[in-house]
């Protein structure tokens, strides 16, 4: 899916959970977390919005895109550390990060969802077809 539709995706969840959010900084960090968590499985390729950054051209040179980072394993393992370490971002960070692979599990390409497991999830979206321009 392209960045638009994963960004979109997310406001929408959003938007259905942040009236249960209580306090301003409650609401802008949830808000944040979830956006910048809805992008994050792609900075394993230098091809998305995000991976282009020289940053993290590290991860692009040790992980296969639609990998490890694409995985629901590698989602609930950085929920679980966020949960002990930081308990306010444990909710927003799986929110965003799980919207973003349940939207690319549906495209041709799918996604590996319990990564080392070899099964696969795909569908039949196309990236930037006009399904998912509609979908947008």
């Amino acid at each position: 899916m392209l960045l638009r539709t994963h960004l979109a995706i997310a406001v929408l969840a959003i938007l259905l959970f942040i009236p249960h959010i209580s306090g301003a900084f409650g609401k802008f960090a949830f808000v944040a977390v979830a956006l910048i968590a809805c992008l994050m499985p792609d900075i394993d390729t230098m091809y998305s919005s995000v991976g282009k950054f020289k940053l993290f051209r590290i991860f692009q040179f040790f992980i296969k895109h639609r990998g490890v980072l694409h995985s629901f394993t590698f989602c609930i393992f950085l929920s679980l550390v966020f949960a002990f370490f930081i308990p306010i971002l444990a909710l927003p960070f799986f929110l965003g990060y799980s919207l973003h692979l349940f939207g690319d599990a549906f495209t041709q390409e799918g996604i590996m969802p319990f990564w080392p497991l070899r099964i696969r999830t795909e569908w039949h979206l196309r990236t930037g077809s006009l399904i998912e321009t509609n979908l947008f």
